[in-house]
């Protein structure tokens, strides 16, 4: 027994943040405002140049793929390799309200935010009766 394997004993089987999670979708929040849908997604470790974002009429798609360091060489053995390098896909169904032309995105520090424009609602019309 090595000394980094009592963390894997004290930790055991933790949540996705530690441990065997190379399956786990990235947490993502949603909020609605009065005129747009914000996305905010935690991609750590990646960059703006691993995420591909797309939008087809009321499907949002985000999806990455990064993968393992080609011909990484070390001086040594691993003790331990719990670092995945993985491929995700999330799609989210937007309501009928959303205006594909004011979209955008930004990633800084490790996090994805993301800006849907809704459109503008219309306004009740009031009809008038006549009297026949």
């Amino acid at each position: 027994m090595n000394d980094l394997s009592l963390l894997d004993t004290f930790f055991g089987n933790a949540p996705a943040f530690y441990g065997n999670s190379a399956n786990r979708l990235p947490c993502v929040d949603v909020i609605e405002t009065k005129d747009t849908y914000e996305f905010s997604m935690e991609l750590p470790g990646r960059c703006e140049k691993d995420v591909e974002i797309s939008l087809k009429e009321d499907v949002l798609t985000i999806a990455s793929i990064k993968g393992e360091e080609e011909n990484k060489k070390t001086d040594g053995n691993y003790l331990i390799k719990e670092r995945k390098f993985n491929e995700f896909k999330r799609t989210f169904s937007l309501p009928k309200d959303i205006d594909t032309e004011k979209v955008s995105a930004c990633f800084k520090n490790g996090i994805l935010s993301i800006s849907i424009g809704k459109k503008p609602q219309a306004a009740e019309k009031k009809i008038a009766i006549k009297i026949a």
